[in-house]
Order: C-alpha cells, then structure tokens, then sequence
C-alpha cells in the first residue's frame, strides 16, 4: 500500500502489539467509558499520532511508519482488544490508499508529512449519501467545473469524525449519470481541505452531528456551491469509483482487524468471569451450556483471522483482493458479535452494568455487521462474482 514499504514479518508484528498495547493501556477501560455519549478521545488520538501510529501508512520518504496493511491492522486490533475504540481514528488510515495510489506528486509532498506529524488530520471518507447507501454509483452530489475550480453541492451521511477533521476524501459525479456507459463511471474523487486559516470550515460547507448507539462521532455533510481549486482533484476524473476501491478493500481489513481485536476482548474477559463465577458451588465455566458458545467463538474468530492476513497480505502485494477483504469483514464481524453475545450471557446481569464494558463493546461491534458494508451484500457479491450465480439487486 506504501511506496516501498516492506512486508511485515511475525516479529514485526509482535513489537507493534506490545507498543501499541503499552500505549493503549495507559488510557485503560475507564477513559473510554467517560467518553459516553459522544464526546471525541482527542487525548487518546493525539497520543496516537504522536507516536507515530496513525502515520503509520504514510511512506517513511514523506514523514510517515512506512508500515504494510498487515502492520496497520495489527494497529487497530489491539486498540480494540485493550478495550478502546480505534474507529476514533481508523479512517486515518483506510482512505490511505485512494490518496496513495492515486495523488499526485505534488499532492502527496503537500499533504502527507503534516498528516504524519499530526499538523492535518485526515479522519473523514464522503462517500454515502441518504438515497444511494451501498448504491454508491447512484451518488448525485455534484462536482462541476467553474473556470479554474470545481462547485461542490449536495449530501453526504455517515461521514463520521467530520467534525474533527482538517481534510475529506471527497466522492462526487463529474458527469451526469445518463451520459455515462456505466452508473459508476463519470464519478470523480477530490481531496477537500475543511477548514481556513482560522480553523473554520470554509463556506459552503455544513456538518451536522447524527446521535447514534454508539460513539462514533458520525455526522451528515451539505455541500453548498462549497468551492475547491482545479488541483483538488484525485487522480484521474470519471475513474473515482474505481480509486475509492482501493481504499474500500483497505476499510474492509481494518475493519475485520477491529472485529477480531473486539472479539479478543469478549473472549478474555468471559473466559475469566467463567473461570472465577461461582454458582451452585463450582465455576460456571464448567457448564457447557456457558463453555462452548465461548469455545465456538474464539473457534470463528481464528479462521476470521486467517482471511484478514490472507487479505491484507494480497492488498499488500498489489494483488485483487476484493473477496477476500470482503470475506474478512464478514466473518470477523460476525465472530466478533457471536463472542460479545458469548460474553453477555457469560457475565449474566453484569453484562449490563457499564462497568463491566461488555455492553459498550457489544454497541461497538454490532455496527459492522452493517458497515461499512451490510454482510448481506458481501454474500451477494461472493454469490455473483465469485460463484457466478446471477445478480440478486
């Protein structure tokens, strides 16, 4: 994913858990939960950044940890398996590969070393939009060019940490739908800086928070006649569809990282409440009935383990991944749901009570049953481009 990045080994990947679990456990279960509602861990991001993580994709040539895809998902799974919340900060980077496969020279020179040192944050993707959903060649906001410059109008949803973000992967239709061969084409990718010298989202720009289940700083984007300069575009225009892939296969395997790493959690902390609970004068572990959903999970959650590797491996070597990424995502969310199910009926009433984080992780992983894709729709794409079956939609 990295302009000469080298494939992470296992030993590698053992100094990144311990560092980024060192790192994580300073903030501890206890942070995280006087976030609830909604508030954003700016301490925790910026520790993170500071410490490299969140560069941890950019090239080492423009500042960055010249890390692989296998090395950044490790990243995130362990924020998730010490009890936080990586989607804090997970877009940082998923849109990496959009900007590094696609920007320009200049564009890269410009922005990547003060993303790495943490100058510029590049926290927000916006690609859905409230009538399209996962329909993403159905997008109508609009890009059109005036003299030296694009107009930007329309909508943007589940744009999430917009808020808190100086700069936006930005998808939008360069050429009407009904002058295209194809509903995906005619679509274009720009790279949208947020905010002007004084910090203030620049005109034209709107950002509305959506309360949610779960913390995660999601909001809806308007676009007003928002102006941006010719060289904000990404790539090549009318091939946006095709640049936002790379970093949606990307947004697939760190998002299965986050499963499993939320999976881990569950499993620990049930497996020992079992160990130690005792009911009717033994441990409740010693029940089956309490035993073998945990033993099934953990089962699930290693072959979801074995795709992501697989996925991130071939995201890494340049190679077609797109079954695999959505493989990973799938079995990983749905490992990750079955062990926090696990866990609760584990913890009995306890699992409830905020105190024991089994309900938070639980509201935290459920969403990616749905996103960043509904596993509907993975099995939909594994049954017609994979199996060749016809289209279902």
């Amino acid at each position: 994913m990295t302009t000469g990045s080298q494939p992470t080994d296992r030993d590698d990947l053992d100094v990144i858990r311990t560092e980024v679990r060192r790192l994580a456990d300073k903030y501890g279960c206890e942070y995280w939960r006087r976030l609830e509602p909604d508030r954003y861990p700016e301490e925790f991001v910026a520790d993170l950044t500071a410490h490299g993580w969140l560069g941890a994709l950019i090239p080492q040539e423009y500042g960055g940890g010249g890390l692989d895809l296998t090395g950044a998902s490790v990243v995130l799974e362990e924020i998730s398996a010490s009890g936080g919340n990586p989607a804090a900060c997970h877009a940082q980077m998923y849109v990496m590969g959009t900007l590094l496969r696609h920007g320009s020279e200049e564009q890269k020179q410009k922005y990547l070393p003060r993303i790495a040192s943490g100058e510029l944050r590049l926290q927000a993707f916006g690609v859905t939009e409230p009538a399209a959903g996962s329909d993403t060649g159905s997008i109508r906001t609009r890009a059109m060019r005036d003299g030296d410059t694009w107009r930007i109008n329309g909508q943007k949803i589940w744009t999430s940490r917009a808020l808190y973000s100086d700069l936006m992967v930005l998808l939008a239709r360069t050429t009407p739908a009904e002058e295209c061969e194809r509903h995906i084409d005619g679509l274009s990718v720009f790279l949208v800086e947020m905010r002007d010298g004084a910090g203030d989202l620049v005109p034209g720009l709107t950002i509305n928070p959506i309360p949610t289940m779960m913390n995660h700083s999601t909001t809806e984007v308007f676009f007003d006649d928002m102006v941006l300069p010719g060289d904000a575009l990404v790539g090549t225009e009318g091939r946006g569809f095709r640049h936002v892939l790379d970093g949606m296969n990307a947004e697939r395997i760190l998002i299965a990282s986050e499963c499993i790493g939320d999976g881990r959690f569950f499993l620990d902390r049930a497996s020992a409440y079992a160990s130690e609970r005792q009911v009717f004068g033994r441990p409740i572990g010693a029940n089956q009935g309490v035993q073998f959903p945990l033993a099934r999970a953990y089962a699930d959650l290693q072959a979801a383990d074995l795709m992501r590797y697989r996925a991130a491996q071939l995201f890494d070597a340049g190679q077609g991944c797109a079954a695999e990424a959505n493989m990973a995502k799938l079995l990983a969310s749905e490992a990750s749901w079955a062990a926090g199910n696990a866990a609760l009926d584990t913890h009995g009433g306890f699992g409830f009570a905020v105190e024991y984080d089994i309900e938070r992780k639980l509201r935290e992983t459920r969403l990616y049953k749905v996103a960043p894709i509904n596993n509907n729709l993975v099995l939909s794409y594994l049954g017609e481009k994979v199996l060749g079956m016809p289209r279902s939609y």
